[in-house]
């Protein structure tokens, strides 16, 4: 990060802090929400939901932001990024009158997609068709502290989960990513697609990162939010058989069943649109007003 856009991000953020609009915790990326930036935030998320009543036969499935540690570790997750990863330890009497930690079967989920797995693997073979998910706007944590407003280490992802054929659920992915830079630009965003460099999953450090932009596995939104350096907003996974495989998820043939993901980012899009159109909502243009608030 440049000092340019480290001021430009302390800038940003003493401005929502001052209009009520982030509440500081004295940890760098956990806030609280003013009612205003609640309200964005939950307006874009019934926007979405009535985009995806609207696309298709999604199944609604809602987890908490909780996992058993075990999943994490089955898909990979610890290994891979175990800096962004955090267990829930749990208190109990030490025998002296003090006490003392232990850790749990429980970590908290750094991605709403993955609780689905699992839980679609227990039905047992894919119909034909396959099976696409609306895993609604959870919560969810990654431990990377930043000084960045919109690099919050627990936000909540909009998620949908796409399980099938491999033909059938790239060409999903691909469809959302189009339709994703749609819906942001027609709130007055200046969104653009690019290949991501981080990795999503699995081992292998640079080489993966390397072989996933090389395939496109994984695509991001970005648009300017604290500063000109554009930050992502929603994230399109496409994890081939990862996922399938891991969880025995099988479709007719016997085969794993490939899987994406597309997530949107609420609070990141909610900053967004304050970044653009100004921190007062009531003097927004009024086409992004009506898409988000439209005359009952």
């Amino acid at each position: 990060m440049t000092p340019a856009a480290t001021e430009h991000h302390a800038a940003f953020l003493d401005e929502l802090v001052d209009a009520g609009l982030l509440i500081p915790s004295g940890v760098d990326g956990v806030f609280g929400r003013g009612v205003v930036l609640e309200q964005i935030r939950t307006a874009f998320e019934q926007f979405f939901a009535a985009e995806v009543v609207a696309s298709g036969d999604y199944e609604q499935l809602r987890f908490p932001p909780l996992l058993p540690r075990r999943v994490l570790d089955h898909f990979g997750y610890l290994q891979s990024f175990p800096q962004l990863a955090a267990g829930i330890h749990a208190f109990e009497p030490d025998g002296d009158g003090g006490l003392a930690e232990r850790p749990t079967d429980l970590v908290l989920c750094p991605a709403a997609c993955y609780p689905v797995y699992p839980a679609v693997a227990a039905r047992g073979v894919l119909p034909a068709e396959g099976i696409a998910v609306d895993a609604g706007g959870a919560y969810v944590f990654r431990n990377e502290p930043s000084p960045d407003p919109a690099r919050m280490q627990m936000f909540h992802q909009r998620e949908l989960v796409r399980l099938g054929e491999p033909a059938v659920v790239r060409a999903w992915r691909d469809e959302w990513l189009e339709r994703g830079v749609e819906i942001l630009r027609s709130f007055g965003l200046d969104a653009r697609p690019e290949i991501a460099n981080d990795p999503f999953f699995g081992h292998g450090g640079r080489l993966l990162a390397a072989s996933q932009r090389e395939q496109e596995l994984k695509l991001e939104l970005v648009v300017p939010i604290a500063s000109a350096q554009s930050t992502a907003v929603a994230s399109f996974n496409y994890h081939q058989e990862h996922f399938g495989a891991a969880c025995g998820i099988e479709l007719a043939n016997g085969e794993a069943a490939h899987t994406a993901c597309v997530g949107f980012g609420e609070e990141r899009i909610a900053l967004a649109l304050l970044h653009t159109h100004g921190l007062d909502p009531n003097t927004w243009p009024s086409s992004v007003r009506e898409r988000l608030w439209p005359v009952q």
